[in-house]
C-alpha cells in the first residue's frame, strides 16, 4: 500500500521515515526489560533513542513558543525525565513502548499549555537599528491570531484524535507510522483521523 505523502510510487514498509519508527520501536522494546530490571546503560540507550523522536512531536504539537513559559526543548526535557522516572514502574500493556513514551509527550505538552493560560508572558523584541523587510507587528499579531484559534480549535478533538492529526498532516507521517507510535492498526488511525476532520469542520460550520 502507497503512503499518503507524495510518496505513492513506493510501498509504506519500505518508507524510510516508516523504517526508522520501527527500528526505534524494536530497539526500545528490546531494551526496556534491563532497563525495567535497573540496568543504567539500558535506561541511557533508551533516552538517547527517544530522543529525536519526542523533540519531533513536541515540536509539531508547540509550534511557536514565544507565547508559552517554556520552550520546546524544556518540555522534551521534562518528557525524559518522566519517562527515566517511569521505567522501573513500567509495565507491558500490550502496547509498544514508544506508545508508552508518546504518551507522557502528550500529557507534557498538555501541561505547558496550561501553564501559560494561568501565567502568560509577553516577550518583548530588542528594537532594530536598522529596518527591517521581515514581517511587521501587524503580520505577527494575524499569525498568533491564527495559531490561537488552531489551538482552541485542537480543544474540542479528544488528546488521541488531536495527536493523530499532529502526526499525520504536522509530522507527515503515513497511517502505518502513526500507528506503531499510538500502538493502533493503521485502519484505526485513518478512522480516527477522519472522525477528527470532520469534527472540526462541524466547529468551523458553527463559528461561521
Amino acid at each position: 500500500m502507497a503512503t499518503e505523502h507524495n510518496t505513492a510510487t513506493l510501498p509504506e514498509n519500505h518508507s524510510p521515515a516508516l523504517s526508522e519508527s520501527r527500528r526505534v520501536s524494536a530497539e526500545l522494546d528490546k531494551l526496556i526489560g534491563a532497563a525495567v530490571a535497573g540496568d543504567r546503560h539500558a535506561v541511557a540507550e533508551i533516552v538517547r533513542l527517544v530522543h529525536p523522536v519526542v523533540r519531533r512531536y513536541c515540536t509539531a504539537r508547540l509550534g511557536n513558543t514565544a507565547h508559552l513559559q517554556v520552550t520546546a526543548d524544556d518540555v522534551v526535557q521534562e518528557v525524559l525525565l518522566a519517562t527515566v522516572n517511569a521505567i522501573p514502574r513500567y509495565r507491558d500493556q500490550g502496547k509498544s513502548f514508544l506508545a508508552f513514551v508518546y504518551g507522557i509527550a502528550a500529557n507534557k505538552v498538555a501541561d505547558a499549555f496550561r501553564r501559560s493560560q494561568q501565567h502568560p508572558s509577553y516577550p518583548m523584541a530588542d528594537i532594530p537599528d536598522v529596518a527591517c523587510s521581515a514581517a511587521g507587528p501587524e503580520e505577527w499579531a494575524l499569525a498568533s491570531e491564527r495559531r490561537t484559534a488552531t489551538r482552541e480549535l485542537m480543544k474540542v478533538l479528544a488528546p488521541a484524535h488531536r495527536d493523530v492529526l499532529v502526526m499525520r498532516i504536522v509530522l507527515g507521517w503515513s497511517a502505518a507510522q502513526t500507528a506503531e507510535a499510538i500502538g493502533t492498526s493503521p485502519g484505526v488511525v485513518r478512522v480516527m483521523q477522519h472522525r477528527a476532520l470532520n469534527k472540526l469542520r462541524a466547529e468551523l460550520k458553527v463559528a461561521a
